[in-house]
C-alpha cells in the first residue's frame, strides 16, 4: 500500500467521521413535536405557553435549522448566535454571527438581545437552548465592572499561555453574567431545555460553553488560581474581582442544588465518541486493522505529536499494538503554548510535529497521519488541520523551508500550505473536538 492509498483513506475515513457529526441526525434523534407536545429524550413537555429558541455556538445555526423543521409554526421567536461565516438562513430564528475565539461587540448586543427576549416568562412557557462548542466566546456578557476589552484581554492571554478549555472556561465563568448557570436565572421560572452538542472532554455540562444552563463546580478562589498559575498579567479590573470573589466578598456562581435549575434539563445529544465511532466503522470497511486510542487525548499538541509517531514507528517494526495495514484513532482537544508569532492551530502544529519526528531515519513501511478539529477551523485559521507523510519536511527542504524554524515559531500553518498538507474543509456546522487518524500500510 502506497503513501498515496494511505493518504486517500485517510479523507475518506475522517469525512465519514465530520458526517455522523452533522447536528442533524442528532437533533431528529432526541426532540419530536406531536399534538401539542415536545419531546426531548422520551420526556414530555405540553407546549402551552410561548416556546423561545435560542442558542450560541459554532453548531448553533445548523441546530436551529433542524429544530425550525421539527417544531415550525410553534416557535414563537428566537436568537442564536454562531461564529462569523458559520450563519445560515432561517425564518423564526434570527441568526447573529460574532467573534470567536475572541469575543466581540456583536457577540455582547447579541447576548443583551437574549436577556430581552426571555424577560418576563412564564412557568407555562419553554425555552430550547441550543449550546455547542464556541458559545463560550460568542456569548459575551462582562459581570459588573468588567469591559469586553478586559473579557478580550484574558481569552487572548489564557490561550497563548496554553490553557485547557476546562482553565479558560472556570475563569470565564466568573467574569460573566450569563456562563456558569446564569442565563438559567434570566430564564426563570420558565421550562429550560438546554439540547447540547460536547466539545469538552469528558461532557462535563458546566464547562461546555461555560455551562450558561448548568450548576457551576468551579469558584472564585479556582479561576483566581489559574490566572495565578500562569502568571500572566491580567488588567486590574478583572485581577480585583477575581481576588474579591475568593473573599467571599462577591456572589459565586449558581452551584448544584440551586433551585434556579428545579425547572431545567441539561441533555447531551452528541460527543466526540460519534464522531470515532463512524470513522473506525470507515476503517473497517476499507480493510484496515482498526483500534481506537481514546476520547480524551489532552496535553501539548507537539508532545502528543511525538507519541504517535512512536506507535508509528512500534507497529511498523513489531505490529503492536495493531498489525499493518493499521489505522490509530483517538480524539479530544490538545493545547498550544504559544511563543513563536507564525500562523496556525493545535491541529496543525500536532501535524507539523509529527511530520518532523518522523522525517528520519524512515521507518520502512508507507504511514501518514491526520490531525482535523471537526469544526473546520483550527486555531485563528481558514483550516481545519494536516495531513502529512515522512516525506513532508523532505518537501520542505527542497522548497528551501526550515522544518524546525515553523514549530518553534508556532507557524504551521503557513508550512502545511507550502507543502500542501493543509487540511481545508470550511466550516462543518459541528463541534464535537478533533480528531487524530494514524495509517500504516
Amino acid at each position: 500500500m502506497t503513501i498515496t492509498e494511505l493518504r486517500q483513506s485517510a479523507r475518506q475515513i475522517w469525512d465519514a467521521g465530520l458526517r455522523r457529526a452533522n447536528p442533524t441526525e442528532c437533533l431528529r434523534q432526541a426532540l419530536l413535536l406531536h399534538d401539542g407536545v415536545i419531546s426531548v429524550a422520551g420526556k414530555e413537555y405540553p407546549a402551552g405557553g410561548r416556546l423561545l429558541v435560542i442558542g450560541a455556538g459554532k453548531a448553533s445555526a445548523k441546530m436551529a435549522q433542524v429544530v425550525e423543521a421539527i417544531l415550525g409554526d410553534a416557535i414563537s421567536g428566537g436568537l442564536v448566535v454562531t461564529k462569523y461565516g458559520h450563519g445560515l438562513p432561517c425564518e423564526r430564528i434570527e441568526i447573529v454571527e460574532a467573534g470567536h475565539p475572541i469575543p466581540d461587540g456583536s457577540g455582547v448586543r447579541a447576548a443583551e438581545r437574549t436577556r430581552e427576549l426571555l424577560t418576563g416568562l412564564t412557568p407555562e412557557d419553554i425555552v430550547v437552548c441550543l449550546i455547542s462548542g464556541g458559545g463560550s466566546a460568542l456569548w459575551p456578557a462582562p459581570a459588573d465592572g468588567i469591559t469586553l476589552d478586559e473579557k478580550q484581554e484574558v481569552t487572548s492571554l489564557l490561550l497563548r499561555a496554553g490553557a485547557t478549555i476546562r482553565e479558560l472556561n472556570a475563569v470565564r465563568k466568573h467574569l460573566s453574567a450569563i456562563k456558569g448557570g446564569h442565563l438559567a436565572r434570566w430564564a426563570a421560572p420558565a421550562r429550560v431545555i438546554s439540547l447540547i452538542m460536547s466539545d469538552v472532554i469528558g461532557d462535563p455540562l458546566d464547562f461546555i460553553g461555560s455551562g450558561p444552563t448548568a450548576p457551576d463546580t468551579t469558584s472564585f478562589s479556582d479561576a483566581y488560581a489559574i490566572v495565578q498559575k500562569y502568571g500572566i498579567d491580567v488588567p486590574e479590573g478583572v485581577m480585583t474581582r477575581l481576588q474579591n470573589g475568593a473573599r467571599g466578598q462577591l456572589p459565586e456562581t449558581p452551584k448544584p442544588g440551586d433551585p434556579v435549575f428545579k425547572n431545567v434539563e441539561n441533555l447531551i445529544i452528541a460527543n466526540n465518541r460519534l464522531v470515532i465511532e463512524a470513522a473506525r466503522e470507515k476503517a473497517v470497511e476499507l480493510g484496515f486493522n482498526t483500534m481506537i486510542l481514546g476520547t480524551e487525548v489532552e496535553g501539548e499538541a507537539k508532545d502528543i505529536a511525538r507519541f504517535f509517531a512512536a506507535i508509528t514507528r512500534e507497529i511498523a517494526r513489531t505490529g503492536n499494538p495493531v498489525k499493518p495495514p493499521a489505522c490509530v484513532l483517538a480524539a479530544g482537544e490538545t493545547t498550544v503554548t504559544v511563543r513563536g508569532r507564525g500562523l496556525g492551530g493545535r491541529n496543525q502544529e500536532m501535524a507539523l510535529a509529527w511530520a518532523i519526528a518522523m522525517a528520519s531515519p524512515h521507518v520502512g513501511s508507507p504511514c501518514c497521519f491526520a490531525s482535523i478539529a471537526t469544526d473546520g477551523t483550527d486555531g485563528p485559521t481558514s483550516a481545519a488541520g494536516g495531513l502529512v507523510d515522512p516525506f513532508t519536511c523532505s518537501r520542505a527542504v527542497e522548497m528551501g523551508l526550515m522544518p524546525l524554524k515553523y514549530l518553534r515559531s508556532n507557524d504551521s500553518s503557513n508550512f502545511l500550505r507550502s507543502t500542501g498538507d493543509l487540511i481545508v474543509t470550511g466550516p462543518t456546522q459541528t463541534n464535537l473536538m478533533d480528531l487524530q487518524i494514524l495509517m500504516v500500510g
